[in-house]
């Protein structure tokens, strides 16, 4: 299926990790200008400084999207940038920036979606409390009415703030990210409090002051569990993880997002922070809960999660071996099509993600381009995912790959490169990675082309034979029969048979078994795993069943594959696995 007519596809930036200009035109220091210059906070000693030269090259940047063929951006305003001190005086330079920049959008057909606030606190409202000023959020809607005034004659897209649990919990709780605080927890959430009734008045700024009907949503980080199987225990066991509040932390989704959406906090946040829930008043969620356009999500990973006995989620540990981006975080496309799912239900929002990408191990090779498959591949199996989500009915409007550029990571500096273009720091240079050019063909055919299996001979293979595949894939631990397949194909399951035979030269029914058992195999070097886990995650019904059929497979029972498997970690003895059938060695051209 393809996606929406209306679907918006994208890419996102924010102001202090691409923009340099730190000190130039009359702007004012922000909280990451200071905390970068701090010694030991930054990997390498990295600072924003120059960054990605943005604000100089913001015409060329515009060709470039353009030329990947997006259809809107998502940048944020550098509120120091603006307002030098935070607040009073306008620096005309810097509004005036943000007026070309959307003019330049514009002129190429692509949306802007302005997101107020991306963690570039003003340095000068920092001094006076930041955050935990009762004053903050006033500060923020006088900064909102500003920049509402200058841009929404064009711009109708807003968002407010991002990711509120980095910049509270990052910034003032564990002091990784700037301003670098620890503070008990009663205070930080009453900063983050204050958070709230900022974004509230900026919602209220935006609709009293747009001179077009404008779309306002706001970007949180998403929490996303997952469920080890589709079995309805799993799948409340994964809704109830996604939706709860543990003590102790901020990382969750309900102390932020009810709050904003359905005007107050959880009980279960009331109960778990205890004596730390900040002082409020209920009329202050007649300010933090004003109507919203959309919900934002930003998803890069989700956590495997099933029901214990009781019922209770758990969360498996992560086998050995597990794909990781160089960032060290988990590749679970699933997040994308769940996320979507437990949100929409929850806030009966339409969703939209604004941001999900991966840090690769990019560079330019010696034929000139930047070759990353890994990105493309990632990319490709988490948007099957939300195209699964469109296709079971849930209203997602729009997707911002992260990130356009290569950029400054916060606290990691540039050490991690996310961009669908590749920047050299050293002179500017961007390159064109082939995931953009990926990303431009997935545009122009509106998702159609998520068909496609990248690589080799099964580019070639026909859409019947390249749609079971990938349904195989994405439901391999769920079972299904050959009918299952096809009935989601439309087509007879002995019609479909025959041709996966004819293209891929082994029976169907083989093939799957053969992606069953190698889920399997992974799976068992997971040392606290039982067999029964393991038959339930790969599709198998019956355990001793698939122990039959492993044994078949592979010439070993499963006991015996993870014995030898770990015995392989030790040194002592390999692993010897025979294949059923010498034609297997023909399926792995399409199964990696």
């Amino acid at each position: 299926m393809s996606f929406p007519p209306n679907f918006v596809w994208g890419a996102s930036t924010s102001s202090y990790q691409i923009e340099g200009g730190w000190n130039e035109d009359g702007k004012g220091l922000s909280i990451w200008d200071v905390f970068a210059r701090q010694p030991g906070r930054i990997w390498e000693g990295h600072t924003g400084d120059i960054a990605c030269d943005h604000y100089h090259r913001y015409k060329s940047d515009v060709d470039l999207m353009q030329e990947v063929g997006l259809k809107a951006y998502r940048f944020s305003i550098s509120w120091p940038r603006v307002l030098p001190q935070g607040t009073g005086s306008v620096n005309q330079a810097g509004i005036d920036f943000y007026d070309k920049l959307v003019d330049e959008l514009l002129a190429r057909n692509i949306q802007p979606w302005v997101t107020l606030f991306h963690w570039d606190f003003p340095h000068a409202l920092f001094l006076r409390g930041g955050w935990l000023n009762p004053e903050s959020p006033k500060w923020f809607e006088r900064y909102t009415a500003l920049v509402v005034e200058r841009l929404s004659d064009r711009v109708v897209h807003w968002m407010t703030i991002n990711e509120p649990q980095c910049f509270i919990g990052l910034g003032l709780f564990n002091g990784e990210q700037a301003p670098g605080l620890k503070l008990d927890l009663r205070d930080v959430l009453q900063a983050g409090h204050h958070s709230l009734l900022a974004h509230g008045r900026a919602v209220q700024a935006i609709r009293a002051g747009a001179r077009r009907k404008p779309m306002i949503g706001w970007s949180p980080a998403s929490l996303v569990c997952y469920p080890a199987t589709e079995s309805s225990e799993d799948i409340e066991a994964a809704r109830r993880a996604t939706l709860d509040v543990r003590q102790g932390t901020l990382w969750n989704n309900r102390w932020w997002g009810d709050a904003v959406v359905l005007g107050h906090y959880p009980e279960e946040g009331l109960k778990a922070y205890g004596a730390a829930v900040p002082h409020f008043r209920s009329s202050d969620f007649d300010t933090i809960h004003q109507p919203i356009d959309f919900y934002g999500c930003s998803m890069y990973e989700g956590v495997l999660t099933k029901a214990d006995i009781n019922g209770e989620p758990i969360h498996p540990p992560t086998p050995i071996g597990y794909p990781r981006t160089t960032a060290l975080w988990k590749k679970t496309p699933e997040c994308l099509y769940w996320g979507p799912r437990f949100f929409a239900d929850h806030y009966k929002l339409p969703i939209v993600i604004t941001e999900s990408g991966m840090s690769n191990c990019d560079w330019i090779s010696v034929d000139g381009r930047v070759h990353d498959p890994a990105r493309i591949d990632f990319m490709n199996t988490y948007l099957l995912q939300l195209q699964r989500a469109l296709s079971n009915g849930i209203d997602v409007r729009g997707y911002f790959a992260w990130s356009l550029l290569d950029n400054f990571e916060w606290s990691e500096g540039y050490k991690q490169r996310y961009g669908l273009i590749h920047v050299d720091y050293q002179t500017q240079q961007r390159t064109l990675k082939d995931s953009a050019y990926w990303y431009r063909e997935l545009i122009a055919s509106n998702g159609t082309t998520l068909e496609d299996i990248p690589g080799g001979e099964a580019e070639k293979l026909p859409y019947i034979v390249k749609g079971t595949m990938r349904y195989i894939h994405t439901h391999v631990g769920v079972p299904f029969l050959v009918k299952d397949i096809a009935t989601h194909l439309r087509c007879h399951p002995d019609f479909l048979s025959r041709k996966f035979k004819h293209h891929v030269a082994v029976d169907l029914s083989y093939y799957i078994r053969k992606v069953r058992i190698e889920r399997a195999q992974e799976l068992l070097k997971n040392q606290g795993i039982r067999v029964a886990e393991v038959a339930e995650q790969s599709g198998f019904v019956d355990p001793v069943n698939f122990s039959k059929v492993f044994h078949r497979t592979t010439g070993l029972t499963p006991s015996q594959f993870k014995q030898q498997y770990f015995k392989k970690l030790e040194g002592t003895t390999p692993i010897s696995i025979k294949p059923e059938n010498p034609r297997s060695s023909r399926v792995h051209q399409w199964h990696g």
